[in-house]
């Protein structure tokens, strides 16, 4: 997780649950700034600790003082140790700063002093080192030296963490500086591609810097520093170990050697309170849509026909065993959602042909039933497979679950899934953006609370979107929080006027594909801002962050080409964040910086310095190298430059019109949720989740459930290949739109089966109205005849 950090902390750490930006608790509440006091150092000097313990109650806010050690008034549990004043003795420290204290030892037991270090001790080791200038900030107190023989180094811990010193917590407590801390070793064989960090998946280089660690058990396996330390944090000794082998000892004995601090704890999920109590619980809730007992479906009698057997697959829904015909409890049972989630979902013309046949024996649809509990279950590649889950269905007249079909709130499964379910159905990654976008989604609805109904027309030319869009945008009229409407001004005056919701889907998702191939982005997927002069004159970028404001608050598409450096200075600010070589977009400038980068040698670094004189000159970046590991700061510098500084009037632009409705607010404040709008693609529609997007309203005396057996097995011959149409035109056909917008649709679709010839889609009501067939073929031939022509009018 990539953020905006402290002053004066190390950049390469990342967040680890704690300090960060304005949430950082170790903002005072008096008044200044975090990080270093800026006269503590020389008051420690002059006056000693009696003297400085008085400055600072005159001086500082009594409610966050600084460290007695560093002189750091910063609270980051995470980075510096748990932070505690000790009100009899007049004391503040950093655990980390009194344990990495060179001049002091643990000469107490542990409930002496603080942690076993006596105080008369510690007032000696801050005497001590007032009299030291850390050789980092220039400011005495400096109380951790380096033990490398006749170095004479000394700094602050907070100092020491910013210029990726090594401090081993272990033995006895050694300090490196950063000239001689222990380094891993590299063969130089091994690939220098970049690969995925084995805990946040992100890419992590092959490179001998201080952020990234090499496992020592496992080959070809990486780590970012950041990550290992907040993975230590969370597991403790007992649970810390090699993510991908479980190795334990070897890994942790080199980890401890590189500097990460794994605490003598138990692991932070065992020491929450009743953290397993949910699994003493068992589910005990008949789930069948037609229970036959009299005492309620939460009744359960053991050792008989009303003892209530759960899923054997995830345990989050249960039958009584006479309300599914079984026989004995050692009868395997399966809900509904988990056997349609093992089938494999294709809807085979020979079930289409068992579903008219058992229509016209009783008129119901055999395929929602539930399926005796004595048949074994299916095979994921069994012909008989299930459709896809029952969609929602309510009924007209109060909206209320239809009697015939009692399903639970959500139509996904409540629990976790076995991992042969997760292996064979969704990744997870996919599983945590769809949860990432749902999050999102409801805060885009908070703040379409803003919305009036006050109207504003925008008068669209389609073959110059861009140009007709900003005159609408900058006219005098214009106000974010008004109701957009939309209409097309070179089209054909037969449209229908009942489309201009349609028309404002369409209208946004023009725009945010004029905005992905604009002069206002570069690179090839994943964008990141250019730099036009004449657009930064126009205020061009100001306009394009507001356009994507409005679009998302109003029910448009999210522009999903975002890169990961773009957003990331959007929500936490430019200075808080590290660009890499992949966010170069100009392939002769990422050539350039990579043949510094790989130089092998002091010559041909300066060699390849000297080739390229004006380049590094135009960057700034011009300066006398004397090592091989001056390359590191300087490729650094570089992609700052080429990167960040360069884009900073056209990122500020942006920013200021992202403000709009209160979005980027909502961005910083939600960065995961958003992140998956602006840097992912949506996802493709599917059958599934087109049944889950409409709910079936279903009238008095009409046959819905044959209708909506019809419905799913549609959408998946559609799915599967197997018709003229898309799920899109399915979409856009009843909505107007041809994706589902990250707000959603208002009001929310919704299917009605009807006496009517061919189907029929109300775009102002998101109303899918279909007709009532005897037959699935008749059916599919009058979705497919009136979609087709529909849109084929509509396109000309």
């Amino acid at each position: 997780m990539d953020g905006g950090r402290c002053e004066g902390l190390a950049p390469d750490f990342r967040d680890a649950g704690g300090c960060w930006g304005l949430n950082c608790p170790s903002v005072s509440a008096g008044g200044f700034s975090a990080g270093r006091l800026p006269d503590l150092a020389v008051g420690r000097a002059a006056l000693g600790l009696e003297e400085l313990t008085r400055m600072s109650k005159n001086n500082f806010d009594v409610q966050n003082p600084p460290c007695v050690l560093c002189g750091w008034t910063d609270n980051c549990p995470e980075k510096y140790g748990e932070k505690r004043t000790y009100v009899e003795y007049n004391l503040t420290l950093h655990n980390y700063c009194l344990l990495m204290s060179s001049g002091i030892w643990q000469r107490g037991e542990e409930d002496e002093g603080v942690d076993g270090f006596l105080i008369e001790d510690i007032r000696k080791e801050v005497n001590r080192a007032a009299r030291l200038v850390c050789n980092i900030c220039r400011k005495k107190g400096a109380s951790i030296g380096c033990v490398a023989p006749k170095c004479k180094r000394s700094y602050h811990f907070p100092c020491g963490l910013q210029k990726e010193c090594v401090f081993q917590f272990m033995e006895d407590f050694r300090s490196y500086c950063w000239e001689h801390k222990p380094v891993q070793i590299f063969p130089d064989k091994e690939s220098r591609e970049p690969s995925q960090c084995a805990i946040c998946l992100d890419l992590v280089e092959h490179l001998p810097l201080y952020s990234v660690l090499r496992s020592p058990c496992c080959k070809n396996t990486w780590f970012h520093r950041e990550c290992l330390q907040y993975q230590a944090l969370s597991a403790g000794i007992f649970f810390f170990r090699c993510a991908v082998c479980n190795n334990k000892d070897k890994f942790q004995k080199e980890m401890l050697r590189m500097g990460i601090h794994i605490p003598e704890k138990d692991a932070s999920w065992e020491l929450e309170d009743n953290a397993y109590q949910d699994l003493l619980q068992c589910y005990q809730h008949c789930d069948i849509r037609r229970c036959l007992c009299k005492n309620g479906r939460d009744y359960n009698k053991p050792d008989s026909k009303w003892e209530i057997k759960r899923c054997q697959s995830c345990g989050s829904r249960g039958t009584h065993l006479a309300c599914s015909s079984m026989k004995s409890w050692e009868q395997n049972w399966e809900c509904v959602e988990c056997r349609s989630i093992f089938a494999k979902g294709k809807y085979s013309k020979r079930k289409k042909h068992s579903l008219a046949t058992s229509e016209k024996k009783d008129g119901t649809a055999c395929l929602l039933e539930e399926p005796s509990a004595k048949l074994p279950r299916q095979s994921p590649g069994s012909q008989h497979n299930c459709l896809l889950q029952s969609p929602k269905i309510m009924c007209q007249n109060n909206l209320s679950p239809c009697s015939l079909l009692e399903r639970p709130t959500s139509n996904r499964v409540a629990m976790s899934l076995s991992p042969l379910m997760s292996n064979r159905n969704f990744s997870l990654r996919k599983k945590h953006l769809r949860m990432q976008r749902k999050e999102a989604s409801n805060i885009l609805k908070e703040l379409k609370q803003q919305i009036n109904t006050k109207t504003t027309r925008l008068n669209i030319n389609t073959e110059n979107i861009w140009k007709s869009a900003l005159k609408g945008f900058r006219q005098r009229n214009f106000r974010p929080t008004n109701t957009i409407e939309v209409k097309f001004t070179n089209c054909k005056s037969r449209i229908k006027t009942d489309s201009f919701t349609g028309s404002k889907h369409l209208f946004f998702q023009l725009l945010m594909l004029h905005l992905q191939n604009s002069s206002l982005f570069e690179g090839s997927s994943a964008k990141n801002l250019s730099v036009d002069p004449q657009a930064l004159k126009e205020n061009l970028y100001f306009e394009a962050g507001k356009m994507i404001a409005v679009s998302l608050v109003h029910g448009g598409p999210s522009p999903g080409f975002f890169s990961k450096i773009l957003f990331d200075c959007l929500v936490y600010g430019p200075e808080n964040v590290k660009p890499n070589l992949d966010d170069v977009a100009d392939a002769d400038v990422a050539q350039t910086i990579k043949k510094i980068k790989y130089s092998e040698s002091l010559s041909s670094l300066q060699s390849t310095m000297h080739d390229c004189y004006d380049f590094l000159a135009a960057a700034g970046c011009l300066r006398p190298v004397t090592a091989l590991r001056d390359k590191d700061m300087l490729v650094n510098d570089l992609l700052i430059h080429h990167v960040i500084k360069r884009i900073t009037s056209p990122l500020e632009s942006f920013r200021q019109g992202l403000k709009t409705l209160g979005l980027l607010e909502k961005m910083e404040m939600h960065p995961d949720a958003f992140s998956s709008l602006f840097c992912h693609k949506p996802e493709n529609l599917s059958a599934e989740a087109l049944c889950d997007l409409f709910t079936i309203h279903c009238s008095p005396g009409v046959k819905k459930v044959g209708g909506a057996d019809f419905w799913m097995g549609y959408l998946q011959d559609v799915e599967s290949g197997e018709s003229v149409v898309t799920l899109e035109d399915i979409l856009f056909f009843a909505t107007g739109s041809s994706s589902i917008p990250p707000i959603g649709f208002d009001p929310e679709p919704t299917i009605k089966f009807l006496a009517l010839s061919y189907p029929i889609g109300n775009r102002l009501l998101n109303c899918l109205e279909l007709p009532i067939t005897r037959t699935y073929e008749n059916f599919k031939n009058k979705m497919e005849f009136t979609i087709r022509s529909t849109l084929r009018g509509e396109k000309e």
